[in-house]
């Protein structure tokens, strides 16, 4: 995705985030996250959006800590969260495409890094907006979760904090059924190392939507969301080892 289109994501996800809380209540509790309610989701997601946007407005070319999470709640705590969800919005869409700042994972530009990063934070936490209410998840188009996945696997992944490990080596498959989407996960003792594409015959396929595989890879879904074949307990262990910082 370009983005141009991650930022009008990100714009879109934000708001369905902030609408899906306050139905909730600040206090309900959300499934997807059991240790939060859902002020502490608007206190992470609303940090999260101002710690990105300094990198943006400030030009940081090292790592800033975070601030301190605001001690608001109700409507004053969403307040809050829709001014800092704004104010990333525009200043990613105000910032110049040679911006440098720092950034976490490969990305063509900081720009683009910030850009894809914020829209798959906030759709991931808008999701668990969604599931405080107890309703149906908004689906994201496959494009947007088809790059969701492929950040997932190629760079969170691909990075030495990951601790979906094996003894022995062992590949697990993630295909898509509604587009073309193919990843090969390769583990070991070391980093997994994942192509996007078939490559060699694989222990355990997960196959669904792309959402669907979507929210399961980030563990907003019970694996029984999507198809299953070979060895499920490869499946488990990215359950239990797959859980990602944001920096």
């Amino acid at each position: 995705m370009d983005t141009a289109d991650l930022i009008n994501t990100l714009d879109r996800e934000g708001r369905l985030l902030a609408d899906a809380a306050g139905a909730a209540g600040t206090g309900a509790p959300v499934p997807t996250c059991p240790d939060w309610r859902v002020r502490d989701l608007l206190r992470h997601t609303g940090t999260v959006h101002r710690w990105a946007a300094a990198y943006l407005t400030e030009g940081h070319t090292s790592f800033r800590p975070s601030g301190a999470e605001p001690d608001l709640d109700g409507e004053e705590l969403l307040g809050w969260f829709r001014q800092g969800h704004r104010a990333l919005v525009d200043a990613l869409t105000g910032a110049p495409k040679d911006l440098e700042c720092w950034q976490f994972m490969p990305a063509p530009s900081p720009l683009a890094f910030w850009a894809r990063r914020q829209a798959h934070e906030t759709a991931v936490h808008r999701a668990d907006a969604e599931s405080a209410g107890g309703g149906a998840f908004t689906v994201a188009e496959p494009e947007f979760a088809v790059d969701g996945i492929d950040e997932l696997l190629l760079a969170f992944h691909g990075r030495e904090k990951s601790r979906v490990r094996t003894a022995a080596p062992r590949t697990l498959r993630v295909r898509t059924t509604d587009t073309d989407a193919v990843w090969t996960v390769h583990l070991s003792d070391g980093v997994p190392r994942t192509v996007r594409d078939n490559d060699g015959p694989a222990d355990c396929e997960l196959s669904g939507s792309a959402y669907e595989l979507y929210l399961t890879l980030w563990n907003r879904l019970p694996l029984d969301s999507v198809a299953l074949a070979g060895d499920a307990s490869l499946a488990a262990l990215w359950r239990e080892k797959s859980a990602v910082t944001w920096a």
